[in-house]
């Protein structure tokens, strides 16, 4: 396996989808929902396609899981795409959305790139090579406690059928930390946990689209992730939680 190759074509692919949602952002045309509140815009579509075919150009055996179109069969691994992470805040006109690609062997994730075009940023994590944020080194934060702490999570579209206990943890969380932030992209509050800006995040009902590149930039810069029991997290499950690992058991006691 070409490590190399692929995070070039990763982040070449990254760019070039970062590229239409920069010429997307603030002039959409048409939005769909998917869901009651889940949207779907014409960015999503165009930004797919082009990261699709730049792959598919370097690596046309690789199979594909993207968001709006599926799975596109293959073999010698998998390229996991979300193409518009923060849709709804895009269709706000909040610059807080990204790019987020990540490259697998046998759901074992090896890279991930994580763009916020508007914002500059390039989340960069490989297997055994550690994090970058443009270029540069990025580790987890040291705070020791929970209590010094600044969290981050998010909400899932069907939050309605899990309000309560959404509102428990919620609340639970605030009260023991310095605050509780919520950006609407999961894959940019990994990177943020990766780089030390959040010391810890936790959300449910995701998509493997949603969090295999924020992971792994997550994992290399250190960072403890698993699901609310403590058990270890992969991109087949549906809740994560994702610490500097310092406060990673209190925060699960807050989670249960």
């Amino acid at each position: 396996m070409d490590i190399e190759r692929i995070k070039r074509v990763g982040i070449a692919a990254a760019c070039r989808g970062g590229k239409v949602l920069q010429e997307h952002f603030g002039k959409l045309r048409s939005i769909r929902k998917k869901g009651v509140i889940d949207l779907v815009t014409e960015a999503d579509t165009r930004s797919e396609a082009i990261i699709i075919d730049t792959i598919a150009k370097a690596f046309p055996d690789h199979a594909i899981l993207a968001e709006e179109s599926g799975t596109h069969p293959g073999s010698g691994g998998r390229w996991i795409i979300d193409p518009l992470d923060g849709t709804t805040n895009f269709a706000h006109n909040l610059p807080l959305f990204c790019v987020s690609i990540a490259f697998a062997v046998d759901d074992r994730i090896l890279a991930g790139f994580v763009l916020a075009p508007l914002l500059g940023e390039l989340f960069v994590g490989v297997q055994n090579q550690g994090a970058r944020l443009n270029g540069a080194p990025i580790f987890v934060s040291s705070t020791p406690m929970l209590a010094d702490s600044l969290l981050v999570t998010g909400f899932p579209y069907d939050h309605q059928t899990l309000f309560d206990s959404l509102i428990e943890r919620f609340g639970r969380c605030l009260t023991a930390t310095q605050g509780v932030r919520r950006l609407g992209s999961a894959a940019l509050d990994l990177c943020y946990v990766a780089s030390g800006r959040f010391d810890g995040f936790w959300e449910q009902h995701l998509k493997p689209w949603d969090t295999a590149a924020g992971f792994l930039v997550a994992t290399e810069a250190g960072a403890r992730t698993t699901v609310f029991s403590g058990a270890p997290y992969s991109i087949d499950k549906n809740e994560i939680v994702s610490t500097n690992g310092v406060i990673h058991n209190e925060l699960l006691n807050l989670l249960e």
